[in-house]
């Protein structure tokens, strides 16, 4: 009488797990990275918003005191948001016109900032201090 295998053998158990560990190596920093650029790229989204209302209140003349006078909470799920303050009927300064202090991944994005500069001929530019591969399109 011939016996049939019934199961899996130690060494074919263990080939499955080193595969697997191999695998999770790879992917949970990649993913890792995912993470982190799409924190900082909905960092930038929740600011954005903000640059139509400063350019209509500084093209009206109007003051800008904070965040809120341009339509964006202090401080969000991503954030926390500085707008520079203007007076009524000055120019604004050219640089860090509207700052974000990301949150999130620690040591990725945690504490970094994105800022919305607004030259005095109107144009917008982002700059960040993130690294490159976590930098959102668009930010230099």
């Amino acid at each position: 009488m011939k016996n049939n295998q019934q199961g899996f053998t130690l060494i074919e158990l263990m080939i499955v797990v080193a595969i697997i560990a191999i695998l999770a190596a790879i992917a949970i920093p990649a993913y890792q990275d995912y993470v982190a650029k799409s924190q900082a790229t909905a960092g930038l989204a929740e600011v954005a918003p903000g640059k139509t209302q400063y350019e209509l209140m500084v093209q009206e003349g109007t003051a800008i005191a904070n965040a809120a006078s341009v339509g964006l909470q202090a401080t969000t799920g991503r954030c926390d948001i500085v707008v520079a303050a203007v007076a009524a009927g000055s120019a604004p300064a050219t640089t860090d016109n509207i700052v974000c202090t990301l949150k999130g991944a620690a040591g990725k994005v945690a504490g970094k900032k994105l800022n919305l500069n607004r030259a005095a001929s109107g144009a917008w530019t982002c700059t960040t201090d993130l690294n490159t591969k976590y930098k959102p399109g668009g930010c230099a």
